[in-house]
């Protein structure tokens, strides 16, 4: 198999914990506190892999120059992606919508604010998936670690926001369809990860690397950890530490 091929399929795993999630986040009554401590748990487990295997790399490939200046651009990229959304109805995309002050609009109360939750999540899953395809070019193998982390954060994800996507009003076809699209996005962006990237010099490379790790810090930071917070704030600590140890025991295996 070509690694091309095989960079989409790894990324094509990846993306389908969203559609995992989103069946049980639609498809079954889901307590909120389970909710927030798998949320907790995938905060753990991303933050882990983002410091062991996506910052670290970056900065071994590049040194800390590219490493700090990826981290802090790709940060500063959701931040403002994020901003755009937020006042387009996509601000609580990852909410369960148990608190009415957190729930995502209904197209009748925000007109286009379903295109934005969309496109949030197009926001959250793009960099996951494009540092799986990264992955491969070092070495020719992918880091397992990596796909594993997005596979379990991507899990809670889906099964919050498609969760919340319900309460709000919208139906299956409009739940699964996102979530079937971000999944077949998150195999175009591994496939661009390693194609666009390939022959490239170790600096730009761990660019990349940094600016897709300050993405998704930035996101586990503005999305992940609120909602578990709010529900589980008296176990988020202990949950979110056991799901960092995971993901660090993965990576030294």
């Amino acid at each position: 198999m070509s690694e091309v091929m095989q960079a989409g399929g790894w990324g094509l795993l990846a993306g389908s914990a969203l559609l995992l999630g989103a069946v049980f986040g639609y498809g079954m009554r889901v307590s909120q506190k389970v909710i927030a401590l798998v949320m907790a748990f995938g905060a753990g487990v991303l933050l882990s892999a983002v410091s062991f295997e996506l910052v670290g790399e970056a900065y071994e490939q590049g040194g800390l120059g590219p490493a700090a200046v990826g981290t802090l651009a790709g940060a500063a990229a959701y931040t403002a992606g994020n901003l755009w959304l937020a006042g387009r109805g996509a601000r609580h995309r990852k909410r369960s919508g148990h608190h009415t002050e957190q729930t995502q609009p209904s197209e009748a109360q925000d007109s286009g604010s379903g295109l934005a939750l969309a496109l949030g999540a197009l926001l959250d899953g793009v960099p996951e998936s494009a540092v799986i395809g990264v992955s491969l070019l070092d070495g020719g193998a992918v880091s397992l670690v990596t796909v594993a982390a997005v596979f379990i954060s991507n899990i809670p994800e889906g099964l919050s926001s498609s969760a919340g996507m319900k309460k709000s009003g919208r139906g299956k076809a409009y739940v699964f369809g996102v979530w079937g699209a971000i999944a077949v996005a998150s195999t175009v962006s591994a496939v661009l990860g390693y194609a666009v990237l390939g022959g490239s010099s170790p600096t730009v490379i761990a660019g990349v690397t940094a600016v897709a790790a300050g993405a998704i810090l930035a996101m586990i930071a503005d999305t992940m950890i609120p909602e578990a917070f709010q529900e589980a704030h008296l176990a988020i600590g202990l949950v979110t530490v056991s799901g960092f140890l995971v993901s660090f025991a993965l990576s030294h295996a």
